[in-house]
């Protein structure tokens, strides 16, 4: 599979398309650079403009515009799961992101994320803003501004531990009926809090539910492979808990009180991912 990354700026006197352009320099063809930027592989920075991601095909280029182009075609090539918005709030959305969905893109593109289906997904267009963060692997709730005002108030309840989020996870082994993990990560201090809501004998695997104070990377599963039961389906932490079903760790409920209207809201999905 080809990759590679390309940054071009442009000089005095150069003024293509960006197909055109990156067709010549990549030496792949005008269908291939297409796909790739409608796929958010390609971003342009442009002077008091900043940077963004570069879609239409036939954008005229000016002297001092960079274009990047970060191609891979493994990646261009995955088709995502689709994500769904279980609910419309006007100034912000509550999606359900299946496991193998991105919570955000990256410089290798965006259509494998939760805010590009969100962008295809309204019309007329609306902004679209993450406030929170849900690993690739993981399935749950996510929610999304859609003006920079809301971004910002819901931005400060997860900030503030303001926004109820509970994970159920499936472990090894039997922990404590419930407990409190303080261990640091990343030298930064981390807290957890999780009760146990059953064990299963057969396969000596628990189901907990847990919340977290603070948004470490991988927290959940790091925590619990650090006290010896590991998230089933942890293709990255632990021992002796791979199988065939994915990560066991859902993001099952946020509530919080709405920032504008000042109502208590509760989103809660049940085990076959449908809001209860």
């Amino acid at each position: 599979m080809t990759s590679f990354s390309l940054k071009i700026v442009l000089a005095p006197g150069e003024e293509p398309t960006a197909c055109d352009l990156l067709a010549s320099r990549s030496g792949l063809s005008k269908s291939k650079i297409k796909d790739a930027m409608a796929k958010g592989a390609v971003c342009l920075t442009r002077k008091k403009k900043g940077r963004k991601r570069l879609r239409r095909a036939t954008t005229p280029l000016r002297p001092g515009d960079i274009l990047e182009f970060h191609y891979d075609e493994a990646v261009l090539a995955v088709v995502p799961p689709q994500a769904e918005c279980l609910h419309d709030a006007g100034r912000y959305s509550v999606w359900l992101k299946p496991a193998g969905l991105l919570a955000q893109g990256s410089n290798l593109g965006d259509h494998c994320s939760l805010p590009r289906q969100a962008e295809l997904y309204f019309h007329p267009p609306r902004l679209i803003l993450p406030v929170h963060r849900l690993d690739r692997e993981a399935c749950g709730l996510m929610l999304l501004a859609h003006d920079k005002e809301a971004a910002a108030k819901l931005s400060q309840l997860f900030r503030e531990n303001l926004i109820d989020k509970r994970y159920r996870l499936t472990v090894v082994g039997k922990p404590a009926a419930e407990g409190a993990i303080a261990l640091p990560l990343d030298g930064k201090a981390a807290a957890t809090a999780y009760r146990l809501l059953g064990h299963d004998p057969a396969t000596d695997t628990a189901t907990v539910e847990a919340t977290i104070t603070t948004g470490r990377l991988h927290q959940l599963r790091r925590h619990f492979a650090l006290i010896g039961h590991p998230v089933m389906g942890d293709p990255r932490y632990g021992e002796g808990n791979k199988n065939q079903s994915g990560l066991q760790l859902v993001a099952w409920r946020l509530a919080f009180r709405c920032p504008f209207s000042g109502k208590p809201q509760e989103y809660v999905i049940d085990g076959a991912g449908v809001l209860a």
